[in-house]
């Protein structure tokens, strides 16, 4: 079998359903975090709040120095061997989380999934390789849906596992991620072929070198404000959530995690079913603008909800303006070269992690702020009003973007999913 006819066996399903597995897997333990968070430090939940922020942020520092050097190296040496050494952090990660006896151990759980964290940029990477830039906008959408559907199963049945034991989330998202892991050994191809790599640039492989590549272009430049705006926003998901509808509504693990479940579902839709029919009839530019407005109007009314049915309002229209991803995503990577798909997604990655180490930080203070004792104002949805003026500023930065997509001969074509 030739090459290219092994990475059109491969298929883009390949690789979907190891971001599904992957996202299942981290969709257990979001609702689990916190309480544990709060059960190891012994605070109450305000207090305890801080401690979840910097756990967060920690992860999101290792990935914003990190995420360059494995950009480079899949472009180097490919997307498979990068792609398997993030599931195997991955999977330790879970299994330090699982029998983590005090927050330290915590913390050196998410070191180490932070350090390997790829999956997202090398999967981006591996989608460009086998997809001609007209196509991407909708196989990038394809990616999403398949983190959403993971988020359908993950947060519910991990807030299920949870009502038995606190540890038993971590126990099965780790044998998810080794079943995920040996999947990819055995199965997926590599899709770079070894006359499309380069030789790994250090002065482009570290967080100051990527950030320079990607700040020198204007289009890079904007497309990188409105997607480090977009995750600043999701920030106060993981971090918020749990403990602010916990407050406000007396919500458990399990009904903290069906909401998510339900947030995951409308992504999973929208992304699966919707791009591409919107994509194409917006154009990607106009498609990032609506998308980041959609998910503001979302995040405010999370924030101000007085009754349960806001927050599922919010998470409907959080869903809905998910297409905006997927655009900024094409327009990335067609500005792009075909031999530097890996290194334009893990500055961006980079890009994410810097974002990711304050987003966490200013939304757990933020609620911490606003919700501990003595607080002249309780207002649990803080985090979220942030989160909303953050995708104002998101559509803002992309409304100046022109990006011309063109078919390119270096693409290696793909039977039509």
């Amino acid at each position: 079998m030739t090459f290219v006819s092994a990475v059109r066996h491969a298929s883009v399903r390949f690789i979907l359903l190891t971001l599904v597995i992957d996202a299942l897997g981290f969709g257990l333990v979001v609702p689990i975090i916190p309480p544990l968070v709060v059960k190891l430090s012994g605070l109450t939940v305000a207090s305890a709040s801080l401690w979840l922020g910097a756990l967060l942020a920690m992860f999101a520092l290792m990935q914003f120095f990190c995420s360059p050097i494995l950009g480079g190296l899949s472009d180097r040496f490919g997307r498979r061997p990068v792609l398997l050494l993030s599931l195997s952090g991955i999977c330790a990660n879970y299994l330090l989380l699982a029998w983590a006896p005090s927050l330290p151990w915590l913390f050196l759980g998410r070191l180490i999934a932070g350090a390997t964290a790829a999956n997202a940029s090398t999967a981006n990477a591996y989608i460009a390789d086998i997809t001609p830039p007209q196509l991407r906008a909708a196989r990038f959408g394809l990616v999403g849906a398949a983190f959403g559907i993971g988020f359908v199963v993950g947060p519910a049945l991990g807030g299920v596992l949870g009502a038995y034991d606190l540890r038993l989330p971590f126990l099965v998202a780790a044998a998810l991620a080794a079943c995920n892991l040996l999947y990819g050994a055995f199965v997926l191809p590599e899709s770079l072929p070894p006359e499309r790599r380069r030789k790994l640039d250090w002065s482009r492989a570290n967080p100051w070198g990527s950030a320079h590549m990607v700040f020198m272009d204007r289009t890079l430049r904007r497309l990188a404000l409105n997607w480090c705006c977009v995750w600043f926003a999701l920030g106060a998901l993981p971090t918020s959530f749990v403990l602010a509808n916990t407050l406000r509504f007396g919500w458990d693990s399990q009904l903290n995690g069906i909401a998510l479940g339900v947030a995951g579902l409308g992504s999973a839709v929208v992304q699966g079913l919707l791009v591409r029919r919107i994509i194409p009839a917006l154009g990607e530019r106009r498609a990032a603008i609506t998308g980041a407005l959609v998910t503001m109007t979302g995040y405010f009314c999370q924030g101000i909800a007085p009754f349960p049915e806001f927050v599922f309002a919010g998470i409907a229209l959080q869903a809905l303006g998910s297409f905006g991803g997927a655009a900024v995503q094409a327009m990335m990577s067609a500005s792009a070269g075909p031999d530097r798909q890996g290194e334009t997604m893990g500055a961006l990655s980079s890009l994410q992690g810097l974002t990711a180490i304050l987003s966490p930080v200013v939304a757990t203070t933020l609620f911490s702020t606003f919700t501990h004792q003595g607080s002249p104002l309780m207002f649990p949805g803080a985090p979220f009003l942030g989160s909303a003026v953050a995708c104002l500023v998101a559509a803002w930065a992309v409304a100046g973007v022109r990006v011309s997509v063109a078919p390119s001969p270096q693409a290696i074509p793909v039977e039509a999913e």
